[in-house]
C-alpha cells in the first residue's frame, strides 16, 4: 500500500504546484465574496438578501458562459503536451468569439428574466434594490466570458500563475471599491448595494484588458501571440470547440441552475431567511473553491496525458488528484465544523440571520464529500474531451432529481432552508457516482 502510494508522490507535486496557483486566486475570490458579503450586509438585511438573489440567479448565467469556455483547456491542453504552440494561439482566437457570441445569447435570456423580476415571487420591498443591481451584473456577462477563454489558455500551457496575479489585483480594486462606493468613503457617494454592484463591474472589465496585454507584449508568449493574430483557424474547429464547450456548458448550467432553484424557493420564505442561505452558500464558497483549483489542474494533466494518447497517464493524475482532493475536503470540514459559528457571525449584525445560518452547518459538511467527488471526475472527464456524458449526468442529477428533492424537503417535509441545503447531498452524490462511472468508461 506504501509502495503504492508512493508512486502517486511525482503526480500530487505536479497537480499541486500547477493548482497552487489557481487555488490563490480562489482563495482571493472567497476573500472577496467574504468581503462583498460583510460589507453589504452590515449595510442592511435587504441589502444582503437582494445580493443573495440576484448573485444566485446570475450563477446560472456566469456559469453557463464559463462553463463555455471551459471546452478550450482540453484542446489547447493536448496541443501543448505536442507541441503546436502556434496552433494554441489560433484556436484561442476562435474560442474568443464564439465564447462573445454565445455569451451575448445568454445575455438576452437573462434580460428576458430582467423585465419578469417581479414575477419569481421575491419579497416586493427587495425590487428597488434587486433591479439596478441586476443591470450591472447583465454588463458584466462578457468581460468575465473573455477573461475565462484567456484564463483557459493560460492553463492548458501550464502556467497557472499568469490568472491568479490578475485575479489578485482586480480583487484588491473590487474590495476597495466597495470600501468606497457602498459606505461613501474616500468623497464618494454612499450608494449601498449599486455601489458594490459598480465595484465588481470596474474589477470584471479590468481582468481581460490585463490578460491582453500580457498575451500581447510578453516575450515568451511570441508564438502564441503569433498564432491569434496570423495562426490560419481550420475547417472544424468552430465544430471542436462546440463539441467540447456545450456539455460542459450545459452541466455547469444545471448544476448552478439547482442553486438558483434553491435560491428562488428560500426566497418564498422571507428575506431573513434567503439572507441566511446567502451567508452559508458564501461560507460553502470555501470548500468549492478549495476542489475546483486541483480540480482545474486534474483537468489539464489529463488533457497532457490524451495529448500523448496514454490513458493509463490519464487515470493515474485523475486518482491522484482525487486524492489530494480529499485531504482538501478535511481540511474545509474541518474549518466548519470549528469556525463556522464566527464565519456566519462575520456576515450580518442581524441576531435572526446568525441564529438561522449557524443551524445549517451540518447539512453544510455533509455535501462536501459529494462535491470534492464530482469535482474531481467531472474534470478528469473533460480532460479527455469526452464531454458528452456530462450533458446527461447533470441534467438527471440536478434538475431531474436535484430540483425536486430540494422543493420536497424545503415544503412538504416542512423542513424549510435546513432541507434545502441538505437536499444538496442528494444531487451532488449521484452526480459524483456517474461521472466517475463515465471517466473510467472513458479511460478503459
Amino acid at each position: 500500500m506504501l509502495q503504492r502510494m508512493r508512486a502517486f508522490v511525482p503526480a500530487y507535486v505536479d497537480l499541486i504546484k500547477l493548482g497552487l496557483p489557481i487555488l490563490v486566486a480562489q482563495l482571493g475570490f472567497i476573500v472577496v465574496g467574504f468581503a462583498d458579503n460583510i460589507m453589504v450586509g452590515h449595510y442592511s438585511t435587504e441589502a444582503l438578501a437582494s445580493a443573495s438573489f440576484v448573485n444566485n440567479l446570475f450563477n446560472v448565467a456566469m456559469f453557463c458562459c464559463i462553463g463555455f469556455t471551459y471546452g478550450l483547456l482540453p484542446l489547447a491542453g493536448a496541443l501543448f503536451g505536442r507541441g503546436e504552440h502556434e496552433r494554441i494561439g489560433a484556436l484561442t482566437r476562435t474560442a474568443l468569439w464564439l465564447n462573445t457570441l454565445y455569451t451575448i445569447l445568454v445575455l438576452g435570456v437573462m434580460t428576458v428574466i430582467y423585465f419578469n423580476v417581479e414575477r419569481l415571487g421575491q419579497p416586493v420591498e427587495l425590487i428597488p434594490l434587486i433591479k439596478p443591481y441586476y443591470i450591472l451584473a447583465l454588463i458584466g456577462m462578457v468581460p468575465v466570458a473573455v477573461f475565462n477563454v484567456f484564463a483557459q489558455w493560460s492553463y492548458s500551457i501550464n502556467n497557472t500563475a499568469l490568472p491568479m496575479w490578475i485575479i489578485l489585483g482586480t480583487n484588491v480594486l473590487n474590495i476597495a471599491g466597495n470600501y468606497a462606493l457602498i459606505y461613501g468613503h474616500w468623497g464618494m457617494p454612499e450608494l449601498g448595494l449599486f455601489g458594490a454592484g459598480l465595484s465588481t463591474l470596474a474589477a470584471r472589465v479590468v481582468g481581460p484588458m490585463a490578460m491582453l496585454c500580457v498575451l500581447l507584449c510578453v516575450r515568451r508568449f511570441a508564438a502564441y501571440r503569433k498564432g491569434m493574430l496570423h495562426g490560419c483557424s481550420r475547417r472544424g474547429d468552430v465544430r471542436l470547440l462546440w463539441r467540447t464547450s456545450l456539455p460542459v456548458s450545459m452541466q455547469m448550467t444545471f448544476e448552478s441552475g439547482s442553486f438558483t432553484a434553491a435560491a428562488v424557493f428560500v426566497g418564498w420564505l422571507g428575506a431573513v431567511p434567503l439572507a441566511a442561505f446567502q451567508v452559508c452558500v458564501i461560507v460553502g464558497m470555501l470548500g468549492f473553491c478549495l476542489y475546483y483549483s486541483i480540480g482545474s489542474a486534474v483537468a489539464v494533466k489529463v488533457a497532457n496525458a490524451a495529448g500523448e494518447g496514454s490513458k493509463a497517464g490519464m487515470r493515474h493524475m485523475a486518482w491522484a488528484g482525487y486524492h489530494v482532493m480529499l485531504a482538501l475536503m478535511t481540511v474545509s470540514c474541518t474549518i466548519f465544523v470549528a469556525g463556522g459559528r464566527h464565519l456566519m457571525g462575520a456576515f450580518s449584525n442581524d441576531p435572526a440571520v446568525i441564529t438561522l445560518a449557524t443551524s445549517l452547518l451540518l447539512p453544510l459538511v455533509v455535501y462536501q464529500l459529494g462535491d470534492a467527488t464530482q469535482i474531481t471526475f467531472a474534470n478528469a472527464l473533460r480532460g479527455t474531451s469526452h464531454v458528452m456524458p456530462m450533458l446527461w449526468i447533470a441534467f438527471v442529477s440536478y434538475i431531474v432529481i436535484g430540483v425536486p428533492a430540494t422543493y420536497l424537503m424545503c415544503f412538504p417535509a416542512g423542513m424549510e432552508t435546513y432541507g434545502v441545503i441538505l437536499s444538496f447531498s442528494v444531487s451532488l452524490f449521484i452526480a459524483a457516482g456517474l461521472f466517475l462511472r463515465s471517466f473510467l468508461k472513458v479511460t478503459r
